[in-house]
């Protein structure tokens, strides 16, 4: 695949001359709610295709944005060829096998987390990634919608933080519940700990510093919690779940240390975060330099939730 053309220096404010092209692989209500309107309406992007494994969710996801439609094996290989970089909106252990090959077309990568369920699976992105020298982007929300990704930063330049507390609490199997999300198979049978996981710990490391020590243990239904040791010295607790009453649900994150107390911002939303990554991504393809929220990121996150998935399962 060939990098977009850029005529400007790294300290021009020119635009560059061609858009970026991204391909989606994905139908489900993620790419239709959230990426495909964002990559459709970027001004930097055009939507080169989508990929469905079903024929008729392609075409529908295509028609809506106007683009084309792909299916089937040979049609992974034609919008690869298609596109500079692809976005994925799959299941995790669908997502990584692709995005190796993905990689090895050329195509920079755009990725949901967490990027596999199994290291394996995580480490064979990354090299790929690697050996290909494509950039990568992991979608973990909290870095990059605009609000919350300014107080990361801002928390991270900040020392003598003491402790902290993450809750990220969904409803998404509570009865009564309606969400179209709660029909994602690989949701179900991995729980809170790694659909919402990658997003604390997201947050939690670059403030904090590496994970050197996890302990991690069972609550009601899926909930899990953890104890982390961070290499500042720092700990913070976190809380996860895809089960809680719809009176419990939330999301916080609270930092606590020598100069007081900070506590996360509210953001405005999934689109408005997935243009920031997608802005990064075309950023790092643009500079040749790597996001912090690369292949290498998503596979330490893969590490540590299977660490704690053990512990849990184990109670060792």
């Amino acid at each position: 695949m060939t990098t977009p053309a850029d005529s400007t220096s790294p300290t021009s404010t020119a635009t560059p001359t061609a858009p970026l092209r991204i391909g989606l692989l994905g139908t489900g209500p993620w790419a239709r709610n959230t990426q495909a309107p964002a990559l459709a309406a970027h001004p930097g992007v055009e939507l080169s295709g989508v990929w469905g494994r079903r024929a008729e969710a392609a075409e529908a996801l295509a028609t809506a944005h106007g683009t084309r439609a792909y299916t089937g094996e040979a049609g992974i290989d034609a919008l690869l060829e298609a596109s500079d970089a692809v976005a994925f909106a799959l299941p995790p252990d669908i997502q990584a096998p692709l995005a190796v090959r993905a990689a090895e077309a050329g195509c920079h990568l755009l990725m949901d987390k967490p990027v596999a369920t199994t290291v394996d699976g995580a480490r064979a992105v990354a090299e790929a990634a690697a050996k290909a020298e494509v950039a990568s982007v992991v979608f973990c929300t909290l870095r990059f919608a605009p609000e919350t990704a300014a107080w990361i930063a801002e928390q991270a330049a900040v020392d003598g933080w003491f402790t902290a507390r993450a809750q990220w609490l969904g409803s998404l199997y509570a009865e009564g519940s309606a969400s179209e999300y709660a029909d994602s198979p690989w949701r179900r049978e991995k729980g809170g700990l790694w659909d919402v996981g990658p997003h604390a710990l997201s947050v939690l490391i670059p403030v904090l510093g590496e994970i050197e020590h996890l302990t991690a243990a069972r609550g009601p239904a899926d909930t899990t919690h953890l104890i982390l040791r961070h290499t500042s010295g720092a700990s913070s607790t976190v809380t996860l779940g895809l089960s809680a009453p719809p009176a419990a649900a939330g999301m916080d994150i609270e930092l606590r240390g020598e100069h007081g107390t900070a506590a996360i911002p509210d953001w405005d939303g999934a689109e408005a975060a997935f243009r920031g990554a997608v802005d990064a991504l075309a950023e790092a393809v643009r500079t040749g330099v790597a996001h912090a929220c690369d292949a290498r990121f998503g596979l330490r996150l893969t590490e540590l939730l299977a660490e704690a998935e053990t512990q849990a399962a184990t109670g060792r």
